[in-house]
């Protein structure tokens, strides 16, 4: 009898979990996006942009990288626009008058990871991002189009920038205003990018456990057009790198990484087709 009780008690605690892990998991999923197996290759993107604000934000498309560079053998380049000197150390592991200097630096080791083959870090202050004119921004953006000549740019969604930064939104405000300049002014040699996508985080998991500023950033957030694998292993393997943020997702989501990426294994995009003529909503 107490083992049948046993053998019946531990079936029901895997039932209970399963079912809460397929609960969780599709709070991540975004199914009216189109899965795709690279977003470059799926486009047909030959030179890849990302531009972002903070050492770790090119966590968010890790896979997009990865896969434009060992799918598609795209060129990738990437811009950051501070060193992320005002962060909080987790764990500590330097002086915080070195932190900016310290993150640069991992944000050089994890992208020559990744693949990428171009990186420019600008020294703008961190957290005060918005406070840059946003003319200058756009100028520095347009030169660094013009260089870098990208059929694709991925940058963060102007209303939300995935999780409310205001640095993140001000990137994705000035990326976009960059791009339609470059395009409004063609060159002989470049004319301008094809297509913009907007790194996306899940809604509904946002909905659910973000708390108030997760709502907002679902509220102001588009729905996605494709989806596609996020190279979980390289994500993990960036943490590490990021050694003065490896505790992050820890301490903001509670949860250890490797658990986080069982349950978020996609990278989520709303991507506009520049030469189609349509805008974002």
């Amino acid at each position: 009898m107490i083992r049948r009780l046993l053998l019946a008690a531990v079936a029901l605690l895997a039932a209970v979990s399963l079912a809460a892990g397929l609960w969780l998991s599709r709070l991540f999923s975004e199914p009216g996006a189109v899965a795709v197996p690279s977003l470059a290759g799926a486009l047909g993107a030959k030179r890849v942009l990302g531009v972002f604000a903070h050492p770790d934000d090119e966590q968010l498309v890790t896979g997009l990288f990865v896969r434009a560079k060992t799918h598609d053998a795209a060129f990738t380049a990437l811009v950051t626009a501070t060193e992320g000197d005002a962060g909080e150390q987790a764990p500590v592991i330097a002086r915080q008058r070195d932190l900016g200097s310290v993150r640069k630096a991992e944000l050089l080791k994890n992208g020559f990871a990744l693949g990428i083959d171009e990186q420019e870090v600008w020294e703008y202050p961190d957290g005060s991002v918005p406070d840059v004119p946003l003319e200058e921004l756009v100028a520095r953006l347009e030169q660094a189009l013009r260089s870098y000549r990208p059929d694709l740019v991925v940058t963060f969604w102007p209303a939300s920038g995935a999780t409310g930064h205001a640095d993140h939104m001000r990137v994705g405000l000035a990326t976009e205003a960059a791009v339609k300049r470059v395009r409004s002014a063609p060159a002989p040699d470049y004319a301008g990018p094809h297509w913009l996508a907007f790194a996306l985080t899940p809604r509904k998991a946002l909905a659910r456990l973000g708390g108030e500023s997760g709502r907002v950033v679902v509220e102001h957030s588009p729905d996605p057009t494709h989806r596609m694998p996020g190279e979980i292993s390289a994500k993990r393997r960036g943490w590490k790198i990021h050694a003065s943020q490896e505790d992050y997702v820890r301490q903001a989501y509670g949860v250890p990484a490797w658990l986080l990426y069982l349950l978020w294994d996609e990278e989520v995009y709303r991507v506009v087709d520049l030469d189609e003529g349509l805008s974002r909503p």
